[in-house]
């Protein structure tokens, strides 16, 4: 599929575990399918495909936290699908291991603010597209995307502690 990298990753960084993202990617393209009929063209495909995938996360994170209370802080096993065979071993070893202090910093951010970052920062949307598929407006997202920043620092500052 053209789109499955793209909605593994946005569900592995907002669900904060492979199982998870494999299970949300699958019910994601679930509701692609059911409902493709209703894309009508008036954003791309790829946006329309997020807005699913991010409502699709959201709807999870909230039925997680009803049951739990809590959100994962666990990071994900591995973030990294293919060897950097262009780094030495410790090299790799450091990247792995800001990689999972990243996914953990993640997991302990609000979900409204994991959203905006994640889609900003990790999946390179323009500020006019996560408007689009977070249906907020534009300041909006300015706003979450800055305090998602600030916040984001401030948890992998705790996580050097």
């Amino acid at each position: 599929l053209r789109f499955d990298g793209m909605v593994f990753n946005l569900a592995l960084r907002m669900s904060g575990g492979p199982d998870d993202a494999a299970d949300l990617s699958q019910e994601i393209f679930l509701r692609v399918y059911k409902h493709l009929g209703r894309f009508r063209g008036k954003s791309s495909l790829k946006t329309w495909i997020y807005r699913i995938a991010v409502n699709c996360c959201r709807s999870r994170l909230r039925r997680r936290l009803t049951r739990q209370r809590a959100l994962p802080l666990s990071p994900p096993e591995r973030l990294n699908e293919l060897p950097d065979t262009g780094r030495g071993p410790e090299e790799r070893a450091m990247a792995l291991d800001t990689s999972e202090a990243l996914a953990a910093a993640l997991a302990r951010l609000p979900v409204r603010f994991r959203e905006a970052v994640v889609l900003r920062d990790v999946e390179g949307l323009s500020y006019e597209e996560i408007a689009l598929v977070a249906g907020l407006r534009l300041g909006t997202v300015r706003s979450r995307i800055a305090r998602g920043r600030d916040r984001l620092r401030a948890e992998l500052e705790e996580l050097k502690r």
